[in-house]
């Protein structure tokens, strides 16, 4: 075999301080190349005379410093005749430094395998020698690129080997110098970034194999990727150019009905990571990905022309690239840690790999790890994931009675129909036709199902099945979170949570269809958890803390709006508390400004905590103030039948709010016994009176609410008893240290601290078991009955409404079952007080009242079944009612009065301009409470473990 040619080409700019290094490596190469030029960009720091010093002026081009790297290597090319098909050409920049036996690495690899055109050297970091930057590129079809290194990794070796890849870098790259020049070189269309990724996709297109080496090492510093020198090739921002090549290099090199699905990924994925910039308050950033992604838009015909060049060999060579390029697993992996990364504070990551940040300097590439068969495993192995895991099988078998219906409904659930966009309409307008007419603010909570509704393809049925059956497991996560700054202990935080999620409340209120009371559940954690963060984080978080509190805090006041008043009394003691003993304050004058600067700053973070919900839920909130028995009220049907007259006191004290689908008592007596025996203890007494502190006042909260009576009915003390058992659970998971170490003492206090494990963690094992056994045992079903009889509805269709009667209470609809918050709205007491009349008049057998019906729409009186044969007879007996139907399913009679049309209500004038300020006051809370960059844990302020709700520590 003859001895291969090698022509060295080292591009530099402004990289003096690499490049004496680079040159120096180079001198130093085992296998000596042939021949060397340097090209110079215009640098203005010594680089063109090192370049000089060391190869020779007679080799040196300079160039403007305008110039991209794929111009500099054609320009130096194009001066230097091809020495024939053995003549390989080696691209090193001038932050890249090669091994010393590097070249000889890569040509004995290209010598062992013929079809290897372009060969690339295993690449380290610059300063930290040991660090892996890249062993081989990939991409996925958003233009992601990725290394398949884990974060930081250290090279052990455990990646050497010489194989296929989909891309090597320039830094080091060698390639056939025929190849080369027939494939066209680097694109000169990228100036920096991606331009290394094209060439090596046509190489392959063409028939050609791109090796990496990993017996050749570079050191390389990646300059122009961490912005380590003012970048002069473009007039691009370097992250909107990265971007658009990133996009632009995977539309050229797809073939077509690929390349079509990975234009609409890139356009939905761009939408999207734009969106988290401007909530995560990066402006800067999110216009770059806008205009990054319009520049391929709007250029059609460049890509057209970009598209027709790289025609040859693209789909036959597809099957062999698509094997080498990224996962489609991994884009939804990529997706979760994206909102991950945005939900913890840090920058969102771009289609590049790369993390942005509010100061427009990027950090190098993130690496995605190699798919690892273990990872799943791992993932499951989480205690975390196992209790959510458990909880969720737990409530699947136990409301498997509730699982496959098409109309969930029942007790102070209405059956649920429609979709998203009937809860939006009803939310909306202006004037309600529903029942008797109304012309009052629809529930807030309405709008809260009809969002998530949207997000849930706009079936109804589903979302509401997620928040009300799945609100066990989602309590447990969400208390498992919170607790993670509290509860140092994860077994601890895994039994709290367990234990909070199977408290009756939850059970009770999924037996009984009570959505407002599952909402609420889920919540009380995240409560607590962000008003300890908003009473001990540093000023900048506490204000972030309190805009995502008062956007949460009116969610959970709107399905139920006793939460407001307690969590506002909770947090005016926690906030006295707070300002008399502030954490980590000491004495002296500064100190003294530092505690009232710090102090007003809480008193503003709580103001607008508790502020926000007002504004957002004003209008409704007014009518309830106007009559505040109904703050005891919730969200759904008040049926007297669902809750107990007067609970026992036992039965409050052991956590079980009456009603229907509860445990027997002993089910919370082991909670109870442990919240009890942690008054023993003579350390942590704060945290004991913390707890037991805040039991009791949701216990006391729940024996005024059953004082109560509200429209003929009385309020579910659930809310209040949901209080009271955070209080206990989180109480139990802080002092449970102290059991391990009466543990470890032996003899009785051994014997002792092991009794109160197994009584504390009998309370989630018989409350999950007896749940299991015995399954949803209340009014909610799977199938609930239409309200409204069919033959009323298909006689109804312009508009007339029918008198349902059921027992003493009647109700009047219009044409179909009521939506979710339509069977709340209040109507007219004179029109009700008429109906009702006229209703108790036929039921009566007193007659003469159809006529009122009539004047109010009705054409129809149904009777819910069962009928009473004694009612149906004098229903019968009214000479202005005739019979449609009897029978098991119920009655209907027609009003053969002529029905009297309602007329249409004209529309409110404030209504509307109202929702929009809404929308609006929504919008700028969101992106207020979003996080931004990264925080140090100095600045992030977070609470002392063993903070408790009040933020003591």
């Amino acid at each position: 075999m003859s001895r291969p040619y090698v022509t060295v080409i080292v591009v530099a700019h402004d990289g003096a301080r690499w490049l004496d290094d680079t040159l120096r490596a180079l001198a130093a190469q085992s296998r000596r190349p042939d021949r060397v030029a340097g090209v110079d960009n215009g640098s203005r720091d010594g680089s063109a005379d090192l370049l000089s010093q060391t190869l020779g002026s007679g080799n040196v081009i300079s160039l403007p410093r305008s110039t991209a790297f794929a111009e500099s290597v054609a320009e130096a090319l194009d001066r230097m005749p091809s020495r024939g098909p053995d003549e390989w050409i080696w691209l090193l920049h001038d932050d890249c430094a090669p091994d010393r036996r590097a070249l000889e690495a890569l040509l004995t690899a290209a010598a062992d395998d013929p079809k290897a055109a372009v060969l690339g050297p295993k690449l380290r970091d610059w300063l930290d020698r040991r660090r892996l930057l890249e062993v081989g590129v990939t991409v996925g079809r958003t233009g992601r690129r990725d290394t398949g290194l884990e974060p930081r990794e250290f090279d052990q070796g455990q990646h050497d080997g010489t194989r296929e890849v989909l891309s090597v870098s320039t830094a080091g790259m060698l390639i056939r110098r025929d190849v080369w020049e027939r494939a066209g070189g680097l694109d000169p269309f990228f100036p920096l970034f991606r331009d290394d990724l094209d060439l090596c996709w046509r190489v392959r297109n063409a028939g050609h194999k791109v090796v990496v080496v990993t017996s050749a090492v570079a050191w390389h510093a990646e300059a122009a990727a961490r912005r380590r020198r003012r970048i002069t090739v473009s007039g691009d921002h370097p992250r909107r150019l990265d971007r658009r090549n990133a996009i632009f290099v995977v539309m050229v090199n797809l073939p077509f009905r690929p390349m079509v699905w990975a234009l609409l990924r890139n356009v939905l994925g761009s939408a999207f990571r734009t969106v988290l910039f401007v909530v995560s308050k990066q402006p800067a950033n999110a216009l770059d990905e806008m205009v990054a992604m319009g520049s391929i838009l709007v250029h059609p015909f460049r890509l057209l022309r970009a598209r027709r060049a790289r025609r040859h060999g693209r789909t036959k060579g597809y099957p062999r690239i698509k094997r080498l390029m990224t996962p489609p697993g991994a884009a939804y992996r990529r997706l979760i840690d994206m909102v991950q990364s945005f939900l913890a504070g840090q920058a969102p990551v771009d289609s590049a790999g790369r993390h942005h940040h509010h100061h427009g300097s990027s950090e190098e590439d993130e690496v995605l790890p190699p798919p690892d068969s273990g990872a799943v495993k791992r993932f499951l192995s989480r205690p975390g994931v196992v209790l959510l895991l458990a909880l969720t099988a737990i409530s699947l078998v136990a409301e498997r009675s509730l699982l496959g219906g098409e109309r969930l409904g029942g007790g102070a659930l209405v059956p649920v129909i429609g979709g998203a966009g009937d809860l939006w309409a009803f939310y909306t307008e202006d004037f309600h036709d529903v029942g008797l007419g109304s012309d009052a603010w629809a529930p807030p909570y309405v709008a809260v199902v009809a969002a998530l509704s949207t997000l849930a393809f706009g079936k109804t049925w589903l979302a509401v099945s997620v928040l009300l059956l799945g609100s066990v497991p989602l309590a447990g996560a969400t208390a498992y979170l919170a607790t993670r700054h509290v509860i140092p202990a994860v077994p601890a935080r895994a039994w709290a949570a367990g234990t909070y999620a199977l408290l009756p409340v939850a059970t009770g209120a999924i037996a009984a269809g009570r959505l407002g009371t599952a909402v609420v559940f889920v919540l009380l954690p995240v409560y607590a958890s962000l008003a300890t963060t908003l009473l001990t984080a540093e000023r900048r978080r506490a204000r972030r803390t309190a805009w995502t509190l008062g956007l949460l805090l009116a969610v959970g006041t709107a399905f139920v709006p006793l939460v407001y008043p307690m969590v506002a009394v909770l947090g005016a003691l926690a906030l006295a508390a707070a300002r008399r003993n502030p954490a980590g304050r000491r004495g002296g004058r500064a100190s003294r400004q530092a505690r009232v600067g710090w102090a007003d700053g809480v008193v503003v973070s709580m103001a607008i905590a508790l502020l926000l919900p007002v504004g957002l839920l004003f209008p409704w909130l007014a009518t309830l103030v106007a009559d505040p028995g109904k703050l005891l009220l919730e969200a759904g049907l008040h049926d007297p039948a669902l809750v107990d007259a007067s609970p026992a006191p036992e039965s409050l004290l052991s956590l079980s709010p009456g009603g229907p689908g509860l445990p027997p008592l002993w089910v919370t007596a082991g909670l109870l016994a442990t919240a009890l025996a942690a008054l023993l203890m003579r350390r942590q007494r704060m945290i004991v009176a913390v707890g037991w502190g805040i039991a009791l006042y949701g216990m006391l909260a729940a024996i005024l609410v059953t004082r109560i009576s509200v429209e003929g009915a009385r309020a579910w003390p659930g809310v209040p008893l949901a209080f009271a058992g955070m209080g206990l659970v989180v109480l139990v998971g802080l002092t449970a240290h102290r059991l391990a170490e009466l543990r470890a003492r032996g003899g009785l206090r051994r014997l002792g601290a092991t009794a109160l494990v197994g009584v504390a963690f009998s309370t989630p094992l018989l409350a999950a078991g007896f749940w299991v056994a015995t399954g949803i045992r209340g009014p909610l079903v799977a199938e609930a009955p239409d309200v409204l009889p069919a033959l009323a509805a298909s006689r109804t269709v312009h508009g007339e409404r029918t008198l349902v009667i059921k027992g003493p209470e009647f109700t009047v609809l219009r044409g179909r079952t009521p939506l979710i918050g339509e069977s709340e709205l209040p109507v007219a007491s004179e029109a009700r007080r008429r109906v009702a009349t006229a209703a108790q008049g036929l039921a009566s057998g007193r007659g003469g009242d159809a006529a009122t019906l009539a004047q109010h729409g009705i054409a129809m009186v149904a009777v819910a079944p069962p009928v009473a044969p004694e009612l149906a007879r004098t229903l019968d007996s009214q000479p202005s009612l005739q019979r449609m139907s009897l029978s098991e399913a119920g009655g209907l009679w027609r009003v053969i009065e002529p029905v009297t049309r309602v007329p249409a209500q004209p529309e409110s004038a404030l209504h509307k301009p109202w929702l929009w300020a809404q929308g609006a006051l929504v919008l700028v809370a969101a992106v207020l409470a979003a996080p931004g960059r990264r925080e140090s844990p100095q600045e992030a302020g977070e609470p002392a473990r063993g903070a408790v709700l009040a933020g003591v520590s």
